[in-house]
């Protein structure tokens, strides 16, 4: 099986096991708060050159440091015997083609269910320009495979975020803080737009363009300065 080949000692070691130890935490925070369900989902960060990854099929609650797990951005392994998530070509297709430096994938109930009703969630909240705009629905393909991962990329293009056809949502951001803030964002807006809809006899108000565009610039300054 592979093992570590990459510098695991000093501060480019501490780097990894810091990183690690995040995407962890990520990786069960999406159990606790209900966006996935036992394995379904996983989470990435990159650190350099090499890819932090959850693997195939164990409960977060049993990952620890000995199941850090890394590839580079091809795909090889570099760090761990556990074999890595079997969405890693999403994952590596992000880290690819944007500056990304973190990736959530999760099942979502509420943005599944958005998944298969629309081929974008209805501007209904400000909070969409998080993610660049309103997101879109990535159309289907097979768990794992490069072509989903193309379908992504495409849903993707201007945006952080988007949801993946009766699957789930694909988010992305500069740390593993803010891409998890995004997913929860994401999933918030498609119960808000699902709420709405289902009131008999009325039709949600959305969101135009303009005002869409006028608070993603205001929220690019929101929160405190670094």
């Amino acid at each position: 099986m592979t093992k570590v080949t990459h510098a695991t000692a000093g501060t480019a070691g501490e780097a990894l096991r810091q990183t690690w130890i995040e995407v962890v935490d990520t990786a069960r925070r999406t159990t606790a708060d209900g966006l996935v369900v036992g394995t379904s989902g996983n989470v990435s960060a990159r650190v350099g050159d090499i890819v932090l990854v959850t693997p195939s099929g164990i409960p977060y609650d049993r990952l620890g440091p000995e199941a850090i797990t890394g590839v580079t951005l091809d795909g090889r392994q570099v760090i761990g015997d556990l074999v890595p998530t079997s969405e890693l070509p999403m994952h590596l297709a992000v880290y690819r083609a944007t500056g990304a430096a973190a990736v959530v994938h999760t099942h979502a109930v509420h943005a599944t269910a958005v998944s298969t009703l629309v081929d974008e969630l209805p501007p209904v909240h400000y909070m969409a320009g998080i993610l660049g705009g309103p997101p879109r629905v990535a159309e289907y393909a097979l768990y794992g495979t490069g072509e989903l991962a193309a379908h992504m990329l495409h849903a993707l293009r201007g945006r952080t975020g988007c949801l993946l056809r009766n699957h789930g949502t694909l988010v992305h951001g500069d740390t593993l803080a803010q891409a998890y803030d995004r997913t929860a964002q994401l999933e918030w807006m498609c119960r808000v737009w699902l709420a709405a809809s289902a009131v008999p006899d009325r039709t949600p108000s959305l969101l135009t363009p303009a005002q869409l565009d006028a608070a993603a610039a205001k929220l690019r300054g929101y929160g405190q300065p670094d």
